[in-house]
């Protein structure tokens, strides 16, 4: 399934529901998907619910996208489509400074 196909079955599925939520909530609710997912990477839980807690993820950030009017497929293309943003690389070839905020672009 392709990134455009992913966003169109959240949309149909839960879009009137996201929208009525709004944007806050919507982001609140994405906010705790990714701490069970940060818990599931520290080991706590099985490969299994690992897997579960991507695709959770994923799609409370599909709906947010969705609800910004985001074209997740498009700006994934426009962005990385080449690569890293910074230096067009595949592999990036950027040095990494040693944050945790650090992101090439």
């Amino acid at each position: 399934m392709h990134i455009a196909q992913f966003q169109k079955v959240i949309e149909e599925t839960y879009g009137a529901k996201d929208k009525k939520r709004g944007i806050e909530s919507t982001f609140l609710w994405f906010s705790e998907e990714v701490g069970e997912l940060a818990r599931a990477l520290n080991g706590r839980t099985s490969r299994e619910n690992l897997k579960l807690e991507f695709a959770d993820t994923l799609a409370w950030l599909t709906t947010l996208a969705s609800i910004a009017g985001v074209d997740l497929e498009e700006v994934a293309n426009e962005r990385y489509g080449k690569g890293c943003p910074r230096c067009l690389g595949i592999p990036c070839k950027c040095e990494e400074k040693r944050t945790l905020a650090y992101r090439c672009a």
